[in-house]
Order: structure tokens, then sequence, then C-alpha cells
């Protein structure tokens, strides 16, 4: 029931709408009923709706809180690792220890592709794109498990989730090992999930792949980063995909394509060559500079963000992990030199400061991925890889919930009023 009421009047006559309190965060108004008083309401880009009921991840962007299942993303960046998460994420609660290790040997169980899919990429141009190749292959995943599919089975969709978790390392590493003319690599059980993603990506049959422990941390809390973020644009994009009825891959392979957008996934990309734009650090001043002025239409990417107008809780653990990643691999490249100083300016310059353009996640996994050796056009792929349990955790959650309904946006039509059609000939 709802404890408060909202007063809409219209045209003199008074709506009675129901306000409803989560958990945390702000009041909803439910407008429901509004269609049937003849008025809908009109919120381009959804920044004031709240189109569905969750209780996977909760975030309060003033205050920098992110919270999964009510535990915070700091705490699990740094005591849990991805495959608690991921646990977590779908079934609600942390695992126990037994919990985890049947969890972890699930996956491991799972980390082969079917055979026809290494067929499946001979039909891509070398040169294709990373996440071209694996929004395909993920979608076609449905055809080698169409026996699977009952989306109303929640066992089937426990199992569909575990095989997405498991093999989208193996398909991402593919699409790499694809797009560079080597061989593909298979998973090696002996190794943990980031592990075994880094030498699927990097170990060739003439030699064997030297995993560096900070390496193999780092990327696995990147993982841990990007598991999850409420209702974005890809995760809605699944929601909305999974309300008609669509299989789970299919909904994963929508994710991945509205990921793709470079306003959404591609932001540590996008980065990257804005480093490579600055080129060294004796030209930083004068970016630092165009970012300051209004009139010019560069920006500085990785700084600040949409949600987050105080500091990117994710950004505080990624900075920690980016430095040691630098530190152990000892890399001398003029593009980190130049991201290193622009750290440093945005954490001390008042304007920067005042203006709270703090370094973000994407700033600090763009750096660490490229220290690694992942080429750019691969970042958004990993970004795909790591929130794919959230995704599939939505869709879950959707599904399991009673009275769940076709997603169907209303519009405000602008277009021509109603006209009589003339046969071409007159």
């Amino acid at each position: 029931m709802a404890d408060k009421k909202a007063i809409l009047t219209i045209d003199g006559n008074q709506v009675e709408l129901p306000i409803y309190s989560g958990t945390l965060g702000q009041d909803v108004i439910d407008i429901r009923t509004l269609g049937q008083h003849g008025h809908f309401t009109f919120d381009p880009g959804f920044l004031a709706t709240g189109s569905c009921e969750s209780e996977i991840t909760f975030i309060d962007g003033g205050k920098g809180v992110l919270l999964h299942r009510g535990y915070p993303i700091d705490q699990l960046a740094t005591q849990a690792d991805y495959l608690e998460t991921c646990y977590l994420l779908f079934n609600g609660e942390a695992p126990s220890e037994e919990e985890y290790k049947e969890f972890v040997s699930i996956i491991k169980n799972h980390t082969m592709v079917h055979e026809g899919i290494h067929q499946f990429f001979n039909g891509f141009d070398r040169d294709a794109h990373p996440m071209a190749m694996l929004n395909s292959v993920v979608g076609a995943l449905s055809s080698f498990y169409h026996n699977d599919l009952d989306i109303t089975d929640p066992e089937q969709r426990h199992r569909c989730a575990n095989r997405l978790v498991a093999k989208l390392p193996t398909i991402a590493a593919m699409c790499y090992k694809y797009s560079i003319g080597q061989p593909f690599v298979c998973p090696k059980n002996s190794l943990n999930y980031s592990e075994n993603f880094l030498n699927m990506m990097f170990s060739v049959p003439a030699e064997d792949y030297e995993i560096n422990p900070a390496v193999a941390k780092a990327m696995d809390r990147i993982f841990t980063l990007h598991a999850d973020h409420e209702q974005n644009a890809s995760t809605s994009t699944v929601r909305l995909a999974g309300s008609s009825g669509a299989n789970p891959y299919a909904c994963i392979a929508a994710g991945i394509a509205s990921l793709w957008g470079p306003a959404h996934g591609g932001a540590n990309e996008a980065c990257l060559n804005m480093l490579e734009e600055i080129g060294t650090v004796d030209r930083i001043d004068e970016y630092v500079a165009k970012a300051k002025d209004k009139n010019d239409p560069f920006r500085l990417m990785g700084f600040g963000h949409r949600v987050y107008k105080n500091f990117d809780p994710r950004a505080t653990v990624m900075r920690e992990t980016c430095h040691e990643v630098l530190e152990s691999l000892g890399i001398k490249d003029p593009l980190l030199d130049v991201a290193m100083r622009l750290e440093q300016i945005a954490l001390e310059d008042p304007y920067f400061v005042e203006k709270k353009l703090y370094p973000n996640v994407d700033f600090y996994s763009g750096i660490i991925l490229k220290a690694i050796g992942i080429p750019t056009n691969m970042f958004t792929v990993i970004f795909a890889l790591s929130r794919t349990i959230g995704w599939i955790s939505h869709w879950n959650e959707m599904l399991s919930q009673p009275g769940a309904k076709i997603g169907r946006p209303r519009q405000l039509y602008t277009g021509q009023d109603k006209r009589e059609f003339q046969p071409i000939k007159k």
C-alpha cells in the first residue's frame, strides 16, 4: 500500500496518484492510471521515470554510492572476486564457501564453446570490429541450445546464465584472436576466471603465457567494477527485449548492441583516443586550456560522470589498481605518462576540483587495459563480458516478478494529421 498520494490537477479535475517508497533512494509516483484520464507523461531519455522494481543495484550519484544487493562496490572489489559478485548479483546473497566452490566448478565446466562456433567465425572479415563479432556470436548461441530456452522455467534460466558467464570470456578472446590472425586458445580449468581470460587472449601454441598476478588481479577488478550499474541504456535494452519473451541469448546480444554506442560502453576507448590526440606531456597545458574554454569543442574524456555528481566510487579502487599494474609492469609509454599527469591535474587543479571532474572508472580501466596490451577496439568487448552478469540478473529478476508486461513506451506525436492519400497517377 502507498503511504502517500500525489494530487495532479488536469483541467480542474483532481487525479490521485499513489506514492511508493523503496528501501533507498527517491520516492516514486505511480502514474500507471494516468492514461485513463486522457494523458501520458513525457520524459525523453527516462530521466525521471522508474521503469521497473528491482532489488539488485542501487546508485546515489550525489553521494557517490554504488551498492550490489546492499554491499558497497569497493568492498566487493577488494574483498570478493568477480565470480563471487556474479553469484551475489544473480542469487541475491553472497555464496558460502561450499556454494562458491560449486559455482566455480559449474562455470569451469561451461567455458568451452561448441565446435560449430569456431566455423561461425570464418564468415567474418579479418578486419571486422570485435564488437560486431561478439554481438553476432552471442546472438547465435540460441541455435546451439534451442532445447533449453523455456524462459518460464527457473532452472533453464539459471543454466543459461551460467553458460553466458562462462562462455563470454572464451568468445571475447576468440574475437581478439580472429582479428589478429592467431589460432583460438582453449580455456584452461586449472586457471581462475581472470587468469583464464588473459591466457586465452595472449598465449600462443609456440609458447605459454606467463600470468602476472598484478595483471590478473586488475583484470578481475575491472570485471567486478563493471558487473552492473542499475537501469542504464544496455540493461534497459535487455529488459525491454526480454519483456517480449525473447530468449536470453538474443536479449544479451541486444544489450551488447546498446553498449556498443560511444555514449555508453565506448567511454574508456574514447579516453585512450583522447590521450593519443594529446600525444605528449608537454602538450597537456594546451589541452587543459581547451577543456576549460566553453567555446572550444574539445572535452577531456574520462573525467566526471553523468550519474555520479561527486566521485565515482569505482574509480577509487581502480586508481589503486592502476598504479599497482603500472609499477608491476614498469612500462615506459608516453601515453601513460600523459594519463598520469592528467590525473594529477584533475585531483589538484581548482577548476576540476570545484566542478568535481574527478577521474572516473573509464579513465583508469582504459589505462590498465592499454598497459596490459589489450587494443582499444577490445575495450568495449571486455565491458560487455563484465556486464553480462548484470544483464542476465536483471532479465531473470524481471521474469521472476508477477504481472510482468511487454514494454510499450508512449510518444508525443508531432507528425501530420489525418489526410487523404492520392494515387500516384494523380
